[in-house]
């Protein structure tokens, strides 16, 4: 199986080898962007797209933001919904085409990217950030996580994105402030990310070497950390 190949919404429904647990499931906000609420870089209406099972949208919420949650999977967001639900949270969850944001136009001031860039094609990403152009107001702030080329062999990654196509694509239209390398928090211990590379990939595990991780042993992966303002 090619990453690039997978049916996310088989993913959040467990119908693939991976199972239910995947590897941006952390059951909690992701740690990088409970560091950039803390420097108070989310206001205004906040989309977090390519949401999941919403957890930093839930997140968010809790600190008293208004956040839209949108994913391509309606598995996802049926979990996302609950997941808030269980919270007491008041979170608007619905699923749209990233590529498309039909019905938002002119309505974010922050959005989150949480590691949905690098889930698509070239050309995607550029109808993604066209898209991203329209749904928010002059000025909102973009902030987004993309696995980087530092990304360990084997890793299942859909796409490796470099400094380059950022700079290129995203600054079509946004003036980027922050472009610099950083960690992802994954769910999975360096053995349980090695035993879904090889329920998935079909390839062997070894070539991914020695992982980083954090203190509670979560595999830590290279990302690009992004901050731009819309032009």
């Amino acid at each position: 199986m090619d990453v690039q190949d997978v049916d996310f919404e088989e993913l959040y429904q467990g119908a693939t080898p991976m199972g239910r647990k995947m590897p941006w499931d952390l059951g909690a906000p992701q740690p990088s962007v409970v560091a950039l609420a803390d420097a108070g870089e989310f206001t205004g209406d906040v989309l977090d797209i390519g949401c999941g099972l919403g957890d930093n949208s839930a997140f968010l919420a809790s600190r008293g933001l208004h956040v839209t949650g949108l994913d391509g999977a309606p598995s996802a967001i049926e979990q996302a919904r609950a997941r808030a639900a269980e919270k007491g949270l008041d979170i608007e969850f619905a699923v749209a085409d990233a590529t498309k944001l039909e019905g938002y136009e002119g309505r974010f001031d922050t959005v989150l990217d949480s590691a949905l860039y690098h889930c698509l094609d070239e050309e995607q990403r550029r109808q993604y950030v066209a898209a991203l152009t329209r749904a928010t107001r002059p000025g909102a702030t973009l902030h987004l996580f993309a696995f980087s080329p530092e990304v360990p062999d084997a890793f299942p990654a859909p796409y490796l994105i470099s400094e380059a196509n950022l700079r290129e694509t995203v600054g079509k239209d946004w003036a980027i402030e922050t472009l610099e390398p950083t960690l992802y928090t994954t769910s999975m211990t360096p053995e349980e990310l090695r035993q879904s590379v090889r329920a998935i990939l079909d390839q062997d595990p070894a070539q991914m070497g020695r992982l980083d991780t954090d203190e509670d042993g979560r595999v830590l992966v290279p990302v690009w950390r992004l901050k731009a303002t819309r032009r």
